[in-house]
């Protein structure tokens, strides 16, 4: 079925706020766990989304990709971290790190028990049950493509900053040293079909799990 502009918003709007606040509100939650107040102190840990909407990440990016395709993507303000206020800067920072690409993975198995719900509503309640498992199917997918692209060891990605602070101390200081060029080293790989080529399998091996562990 062909969705309008108007269906695909309905659908993919919540999973897709839901994953972007979610990813960041949990660096800052592991950050304060860890001695690191600046996100709370700067209003930061709420799952108010407007607190974390980013005009480009949140807003224009997604509305052009739903006028142009099936898939919606997208990312919030970055969290403000200070690892001087941690305990152990770099163990801490490494983990506060991690918490973003968990949380999505956390929130895919969400998002499959709301998919799971709409399909066993259909043959009685399909006015309700059809849309609710496709935004089920949205929030997997948004999230598992999220955590899989923040994993990828380049900094600024999460895992580039798992990688950079768990190198001994020299090599992860000229790790770091990647992190200006990043932006343009996954607009390389994108452009030459790389990153899904490097995505793709862990992406579809991780939704069918989780789609054969639900029954979807």
């Amino acid at each position: 079925m062909e969705l309008t502009i108007i269906q695909k918003v309905a659908i993919w709007a919540l999973p897709l706020l839901f994953a972007i606040t979610l990813h960041e509100v949990a660096h800052g939650w592991v950050a304060s766990f860890f001695g690191d107040q600046t996100a709370r102190l700067q209003g930061r840990l709420t799952l108010n989304p407007i607190k974390h909407i980013d005009l480009i990440g949140t807003i224009i990016l997604p509305i052009i990709m739903l006028l142009f395709s099936n898939f919606v993507f997208g990312w919030a303000k970055p969290i403000p971290i200070d690892s001087r206020n941690m305990h152990h800067p770099r163990r801490d920072t490494a983990i506060v790190a991690a918490a973003g690409p968990l949380s999505n993975f956390l929130m895919a198995i969400f998002w499959a028990g709301i998919a799971k719900v709409g399909y066993l509503l259909l043959k009685g309640n399909a006015w309700f049950g059809v849309p609710l498992s496709y935004m089920g199917e949205a929030g997997i997918m948004i999230n598992v493509v999220l955590g899989v692209l923040n994993i990828i060891p380049i900094p600024p990605l999460d895992g580039g900053r798992v990688l950079m602070n768990l190198l001994p101390g020299r090599m992860g200081y000229f790790f770091s040293r990647i992190e200006p060029y990043g932006f343009f080293i996954l607009i390389f790989l994108l452009v030459t079909n790389t990153l899904s080529f490097v995505m793709n399998p862990l992406i579809f091996f991780i939704i069918r799990m989780i789609s054969a562990i639900f029954g979807l």
